[in-house]
């Protein structure tokens, strides 16, 4: 059974917001704190792998 990468797609996007979301609340004074930058690293990463699996070619 073939598997619909735009399905997986979803769960990282939503991921995505809520790191964005967390990132946002966390930068209380500064935005230069581990916390918010790593947050924001981890959102990156789930949108960046959302698009990829949403743009991904059909093989």
């Amino acid at each position: 059974m073939m598997r619909n990468p735009r399905l997986f797609s979803l769960p990282y996007f939503v991921l995505g917001l809520l790191f964005t979301y967390l990132a946002i609340e966390s930068a209380h004074e500064t935005v230069w704190n581990v916390s918010t930058i790593a947050l924001a690293a981890l959102a990156a990463f789930d949108f960046g792998t959302a698009l990829r699996l949403l743009f991904a070619s059909k093989r």
